[in-house]
């Protein structure tokens, strides 16, 4: 069936998914205006339409998907709460955001006055590739959740989570509590046995009882350092995610400092700072 979709930003993950809705015959729409240049080429290479002004932008829309960094997800949701109040027909707003279920529902809270139904959802796993069928498990909580389902038809891993808004959003965060939290545990323990000079020691100690584990952070780190920036505020919401009990959310907390710290040092002290101290480890 023939479809318009909005998706902003057009990010890593926001391009993947818009390039393969449109691989998958909808007309996929986003914004560029002020986007970095290397964010404009990669909307282009995926084949989305820029339109930059935000009452075109959703007219005539049948879903606007929400893939932003944590931090900038409500802000989208009150810039384009004016434009959909605006429409006759209303798009399904879908939240792919990671943030946690309280910061989701202060997002459905901006939109509920617009008139757009409303889903929460989660993504897991990579971004989807241009070939072959490889999708990120995409769940989905709240009114929209159904409706949302209907992005299977283009290509999406579209997963149904019984609940309200929030419930998808908690999924996310028990998964990137775990994920993106090991990296940082993994990051610290080879900032640690670099400065205390026994990284040879613990690397081959790990390699003897936990290889596994010293290939997948081998592997992970490099790929993280260009994608701390955007993990501090994802951090801070697994933190709030995790509330009530201190001793955890602390934990993420500094989480989020830490990759606050790699992100600071990939673009500024690559030669004499965290990254390179623990590209020294992965080299000894």
């Amino acid at each position: 069936m023939a479809s318009t979709i909005v998706v902003i930003a057009a990010g890593e993950m926001g391009a993947a998914i818009g390039q393969r809705l449109r691989l998958r015959g909808a007309t996929v729409r986003t914004a560029l205006k002020g986007r970095s240049a290397a964010t404009i080429a990669r909307a282009q290479a995926a084949g989305l339409i820029a339109v930059e002004d935000d009452a075109k932008l959703v007219e005539n829309t049948d879903f606007v998907l929400s893939v932003m960094p944590p931090g900038q997800a409500k802000g989208l949701a009150q810039r384009l709460a004016p434009a959909l109040t605006a429409l006759a027909k209303k798009p399904v707003f879908v939240d792919c955001n990671a943030v946690a279920p309280a910061t989701v529902r202060d997002i459905a809270a901006v939109i509920a006055p617009t008139g757009c139904v409303f889903a929460d959802v989660g993504i897991l796993g990579p971004p989807p590739p241009k070939e072959g069928t490889a999708s990120p498990r995409l769940y989905a909580s709240g009114e929209g959740a159904r409706r949302s389902l209907e992005l299977k038809d283009f290509g999406l891993d579209m997963r149904l989570v019984d609940g309200g808004i929030g419930e998808a959003s908690a999924v996310k965060m028990g998964y990137a509590c775990l994920t993106k939290g090991s990296q940082a545990i993994g990051a610290a323990m080879m900032l640690g046995a670099m400065r205390n000079g026994v990284a040879p020691v613990v690397k081959d100690a790990l390699a003897d009882s936990l290889p596994e584990l010293l290939g997948y952070s081998a592997r992970q780190m490099p790929r993280m350092y260009p994608k701390a920036y955007r993990w501090v505020a994802e951090m801070e919401e697994i933190a709030k995610f995790l509330a009530a009990d201190p001793g955890a959310s602390q934990m993420l907390e500094g989480a989020a400092k830490l990759y606050a710290q790699i992100a600071e040092d990939f673009e500024k002290h690559r030669d004499e700072g965290t990254v390179a101290t623990i590209e020294g480890f992965l080299k000894k």
